[in-house]
């Protein structure tokens, strides 16, 4: 079905000049396979800080995978033919906004390249690379916001999921927005950078390696002491929290836009969907 969001109440507080702030945004939302499969409330607080933002926000109906499991298992062919459908989805909109570093790193850095040998889909490819966002990124970098009303009592620790910070410069804004958050405290990590070992499809190849790096990473978290585990990309978050209750680990384990769009009452991941609303 396709749906459409109409801007809601707003509560979130933007930097930017009034002519701009009050300047009308047809966003798509890129809903990711795994926030469609595992964890859809990660979309709903993507689309509650958009929509508070200001924004008109679409889920293209035709929308798939971003072809990142092909691309990196080099089947190009396959990943050609799934940009394709993704460029021919999500043309038309203001920007395109994903809450995952990696598939909109995916959508950003690596679809025209997939298509040097055909310039009028080179073209299309740019022009949507062009609009394509990281969540975090694009509310503070484009959008100007600089607080959100919500509230989530604890002290959390936020892990630099690899393709966001390294592809696409997502560092300062989740933590900037989490500074908003009432009853938050932000603990760093030792390595908040260091990757936690999913790399997607590397996880699967060289899982004894990618279970020493999580491992590492779970020691990391354990030693700031925080009661809450935070990210931006759904994978890394699943593989954190996987390791984190394999080892009898009480750390919750949640992405930043739930937190963000005061959604923390909701289950952990991993968690049974057994908590009460509004407990944090």
């Amino acid at each position: 079905m396709h749906r459409i969001f109409a801007a809601a109440n707003v509560a979130v507080v933007s930097g930017l000049p009034p002519e701009r702030s009050r300047s009308p945004r047809r966003v798509a939302l890129f809903v990711t396979c795994l926030v469609d499969l595992f964890r859809p409330s990660v979309g709903f607080a993507a689309v509650k800080l958009l929509e508070e933002a200001g924004c008109t926000v679409e889920v293209p109906p035709l929308q798939v995978c971003c072809g990142q499991p092909a691309y990196n298992s080099g089947d190009r062919a396959t990943t050609r033919a799934i940009a394709a459908q993704v460029i021919e989805a999500f043309e038309g909109y203001d920007a395109v906004v994903a809450p995952s570093g990696s598939c909109g790193g995916m959508l950003s850095h690596h679809y025209p390249g997939l298509f040097d040998d055909d310039p009028a889909m080179k073209a299309r490819a740019e022009k949507l690379a062009g609009r394509s966002y990281e969540l975090m990124a694009f509310l503070v970098d484009v959008l100007g916001v600089i607080k959100v009303s919500a509230r989530y009592n604890g002290v959390v620790t936020y892990h630099d999921s690899c393709s966001g910070l390294r592809e696409l410069g997502v560092k300062d804004q989740p933590r900037q927005l989490l500074g908003s958050v009432q009853g938050l405290s932000l603990r760093e990590m030792k390595s908040p950078e260091v990757c936690c070992g999913f790399g997607g499809t590397f996880c699967v190849k060289y899982p004894e390696i990618s279970n020493a790096m999580v491992g590492e990473k779970s020691s990391d978290i354990a030693d700031v002491g925080a009661g809450t585990l935070l990210a931006g990309d759904l994978g890394c978050l699943m593989n954190m929290a996987g390791k984190l209750q394999r080892q009898g680990s009480p750390v919750q384990v949640r992405h930043v836009a739930e937190v963000l769009a005061d959604m923390g009452g909701i289950a952990a991941i991993g968690e049974p969907s057994t908590r009460e609303p509004g407990a944090a």
